[in-house]
């Protein structure tokens, strides 16, 4: 029997055939203990073991590169680092769903596949999973291919970092070509670990679970994705139709049999009021499961049906997506605090019982100002139902008096600043309370956030905890000191470890040569946002010819009314803030505009209204409104019939349904590159025709 000890093995010397005896004995174990622990929930020894297993076969296989296998269970440790992904064709589109809200719409969708399918229609219903759209790719039994859904026709390549996924199958027992389509996710437990650790360590708090598998399978460094819980649902067998299957649900079965993992909740409907009963149980009942849904997935479970309905350009006939409405949970509201903005604003802020909502605990809901307070009659300790905005935002909706005891106690907005103690004032004709005191620390804390956040100076690694661990420890007071900083009073700091205090000032020093419309949207100047600061920084040379500025020259500019013009004059009169400029000027920050970089430029999207949505294969979002707006574009944040077209990428969302619904221009990134080397804007419209 062999010693599959881990100091034998590589305290002992082997030759190639000994080599490969234990490197294969080790795989059957590696792969049998890791069925028991991810599939069957049932491990048999600990996690030290396995890794010691593990660290054996890897050393076998680098001291043996020749014996390494296809099928290898080290893959899933992740290897060497990439500079980007590749691009990745799609062999079969990954198209989107269309969507329905209603029941209505469901019979609609009903009515309209058997009006054009022969026979009766039966339908598979199925979780719609909250993550990240991949196919895989499967030649002669191995994983060959994991790749994003991108645009529906060209994703990623993410082979290595999807081979680290413990349950996706490297080796299957299938010698034809299989491509599938699943969902990457992390599961509710797993995402609320990660995010005490975050939060125990002062790090970055996770947003949602689809956010964090989405950024954790896009990882250029796959051994950072192996350390990511990530887990899969296989949804589709693209190429159904080559391999015999008659029915998408004998799929199911037949992709369990090769070890994917696939829902067991899916059920097989003979009718669309049977598809109805089941949505409206799992509407109820979602937050029972362990992951996060934000749907249910309609089927026609008969491949032939399947192709006599067929395709349109942007979906199958065959399938839709019921979304579910903004869900809504009743909690209590124990208390309401306010907190100070870095414009002096006075926001009241709810504070809850947790409660799940939309894929996420929620435990805070904004309450906007005092007339929303009044207007609903929120109480200390009233029974309220919360909501999220857009699945985003937490908000109070709505107050349950019935369930008032008499005890609930009414709130009111504080006469003095909570931080600075300045008496607060009411403006005329505003619903915001404010501390009018420039210097409450509050203030400077929220402005030093501003100052460092991605729309303006961007500095990586600067977050909202260590800002404030920053101004308690009085390393920093003001935001021109984030660049006179001594990094030994950094490391000092408990938790901050030389590496990252190190990128941390790398990150400062790269922010110095910044263009300037960062520098001026980071000062926080009151109504000048991003948009103002590129239109000062394209109509002046330098930030010394705009504090000179006159209110004439201001208003000349193009969207620069008299409102921000005033509020820019005041800022530029104000002692304090010309002396942080001046200290900004001395630490080597760029004053100058960069006039160059686009002054070749033909304005091929001149009076264009452009809409951004989802994650662009290539490109960050901001970099491809910056290429828009420089060629006379206007990047817009919603879909209107007024919009020219929608620049889409990967989970594009309702922004993408509306679209869809107005009959709006839709392009993907590989169009929108074509068109930034055209000359001009006929060409542009010429394309979207």
């Amino acid at each position: 029997m062999l010693d599959l000890n881990y100091d034998n093995i590589i305290n002992n010397e082997w030759n190639e055939k000994q080599a490969e005896e234990i490197i294969t004995a080790l795989i059957n174990k590696l792969n049998y203990h890791s069925d028991l622990y991810y599939n069957k929930d049932n491990p048999e020894i600990t996690d030290y073991e396995y890794d010691k297993m593990m660290k054996s076969l890897i050393y076998l296989e680098e001291k043996f590169p020749l014996l390494k296998r296809k099928d290898s269970p080290s893959s899933r440790v992740g290897g060497v680092a990439l500079s980007k992904f590749e691009q990745y064709t799609h062999e079969r589109p990954m198209l989107s769903l269309s969507n329905v809200f209603s029941e209505d719409e469901i019979r609609d969708f009903d009515r309209r596949v058997r009006g054009a399918a022969s026979g009766k229609v039966n339908y598979v219903v199925e979780f719609k999973i909250d993550g990240l759209s991949v196919g895989l790719t499967y030649k002669d039994g191995y994983l060959e291919v994991g790749a994003t859904r991108g645009d529906g026709y060209v994703g990623e390549n993410v082979t290595s970092n999807i081979k680290t996924i413990k349950s996706i199958p490297i080796k299957i027992d299938e010698e034809r070509k299989l491509i599938v389509r699943g969902e990457v996710y992390i599961s509710k437990h797993n995402f609320e670990n990660i995010n005490a650790y975050q939060e125990e360590h002062n790090l970055q708090i996770y947003a949602n679970p689809r956010n964090l598998a989405a950024g954790s399978l896009r990882q250029l460094d796959s051994k950072l994705t192996a350390k990511r819980p990530l887990d899969i649902f296989i949804f589709n067998l693209e190429n159904i139709e080559e391999l015999g299957l008659k029915r998408h649900s004998d799929s199911f079965e037949y992709l369990k049999k090769l070890g994917f993992t696939v829902s067991e909740d899916y059920k097989l409907c003979e009718n669309i009021e049977e598809v109805i009963e089941h949505i409206n149980y799992w509407t109820e009942h979602r937050g029972e499961l362990g992951f996060d849904i934000d749907g249910m997935v309609i089927k026609v479970d008969s491949i032939s049906q399947r192709e006599e309905l067929g395709f349109t350009a942007k979906s199958p006939r065959w399938a839709t997506a019921y979304k579910f409405p903004a869900e809504k949970k009743k909690t209590k509201l124990k208390d309401i605090v306010v907190e100070v903005g870095r414009t002096g604003t006075i926001t009241p802020t709810a504070i809850l019982e947790p409660v799940r909502l939309a894929g996420t605990i929620v435990s805070r809901a904004t309450l906007h100002n005092e007339d929303y307070i009044a207007e609903r009659d929120i109480r200390i300790g009233d029974t309220v139902v919360v909501q999220k905005a857009g699945e985003i935002i937490p908000q109070v909706v709505e107050v349950s008096k019935e369930e008032r005891t008499g005890n609930e106690l009414v709130f009111t907005m504080p006469k003095n600043c909570p931080v600075c103690g300045e008496e607060t004032v009411r403006i005329e004709g505003e619903a915001a309370v404010k501390c009018i005191n420039i210097s409450c620390p509050a203030q400077i804390r929220r402005g030093i956030i501003h100052f460092v956040s991605r729309d303006a100076m961007d500095i990586e690694g600067m977050g909202e905890s260590i800002i404030t661990t920053l101004l308690e420890k009085k390393i920093i007071e003001k935001i021109e000191d984030l660049y006179y900083m001594n990094p030994d009073e950094i490391v000092a700091i408990k938790g901050m470890g030389k590496k990252s205090v190190d990128n941390l000032m790398n990150s400062i020093e790269k922010s110095k040569k910044n263009e300037l419309w960062r520098l001026i949207n980071g000062l926080g100047i009151k109504f000048v946002g991003v948009k103002a600061a590129k239109q000062l920084a394209s109509n002046f040379n330098n930030l010394d010819e705009i504090i000179s500025a006159d209110r004439e020259r201001l208003l000349k500019i193009d969207d620069f009314g008299e409102v921000m013009s005033d509020s820019l004059l005041k800022f530029f009169k104000e002692k304090k803030n010309i002396e942080t400029i001046e200290k900004l000027r001395n630490a080597g920050l760029n004053f100058e505009s960069n006039h160059e970089k686009y002054s070749d430029v033909e304005k091929i999207f001149d009076k264009m209204k452009i809409v951004l949505t989802g994650t662009l294969p290539t490109m960050k979002r901001n970099e491809a409104k910056e290429m828009i707006e420089a060629r006379g574009g206007k990047a817009t944040s919603s879909v209107s019939k007024s919009t020219t077209f929608v620049l889409a990428g990967e989970d594009a969302g309702s922004k993408l349904d509306k679209a869809m619904q107005l009959g709006v221009k839709v392009i993907d990134e590989e169009k929108f590159k074509i068109m930034l080397d055209l000359g001009t804007k006929s060409e542009v419209e010429e394309i979207l025709k």
